[in-house]
């Protein structure tokens, strides 16, 4: 069947590849608009924002989307966060140069890498095997080395390497887990969503003091679902 002349010219420029200058421009302008223009402060998340190729995180269909701020679908019924909230979870915590962080949900690994811009050391779970498995392989492509990913169940956190001087978790948990509290460092901090599945929920900052947890509430979120349960 042939195609009316303007639907060919569409079919046309949505599969053409977005050129490396235009992605370039297309992140400066979510980083200043989306991030900074936000209320994003610290420098060196802003940078990370700017260094993070993030289209390199997502299926290659979602390519022209890729600075949007909004989350998109990368498959397994998982997303990558919006990059504004990558932003502020990362900002939440604190970085620096000399930190140890665990990561709760690898996904494509966007966050992961965001994290390894400004941290030491970054180690990050993920259960869907296929994202897992892809993830390592992206993030050692793209020269991520302080980064190590695991994949399982992320409820039981990763003793081996404990205790994180903070901990980011990406899926909506409708309680914390316990082992994670168990290995986040004293004056740690972790940021993580809680509340009910496919509903609005909390995202939720909770600082180790004196071996107790401090929490505060820090703006309704929607993320998918935290699948993990430490049972298996």
């Amino acid at each position: 069947m042939l195609l009316p002349v303007s639907s060919l010219l569409f079919f046309m420029l949505i599969t053409l590849p977005v050129q490396d200058d235009v992605l370039k421009e297309r992140r400066e302008k979510m980083v200043q608009r989306n991030i900074e223009g936000r209320g994003i402060k610290d420098e060196a998340v802003l940078d990370a924002m700017r260094n993070v190729e993030r289209h390199k995180f997502v299926p290659p269909g979602q390519v022209p989307q890729a600075y949007a701020d909004n989350p998109l679908p990368i498959g397994y019924k998982q997303t990558i966060s919006q990059p504004y909230i990558v932003a502020y979870m990362t900002e939440v915590i604190r970085p620096n140069p000399q930190m140890k962080v665990l990561e709760i949900g690898t996904g494509s690994g966007y966050q992961a890498a965001v994290l390894a811009e400004i941290v030491q050391e970054v180690y990050t779970i993920e259960i869907v095997p296929e994202h897992g498995k892809a993830a390592a392989k992206r993030l050692k492509k793209l020269g991520y080395d302080n980064v190590q990913v695991k994949i399982g169940d992320g409820y039981r956190g990763w003793e081996e390497h404990a205790p994180y001087d903070a901990i980011i978790v990406t899926a909506g948990a409708e309680a914390v887990p316990p082992p994670l509290l168990k290995q986040l460092k004293e004056g740690g901090r972790m940021v993580i969503p809680v509340g009910p599945q496919f509903r609005t929920q909390t995202l939720t900052l909770i600082e180790k003091k004196n071996g107790k947890t401090v929490t505060k509430n820090l703006m309704p979120v929607v993320f998918v679902p935290f699948t993990g349960n430490g049972k298996n």
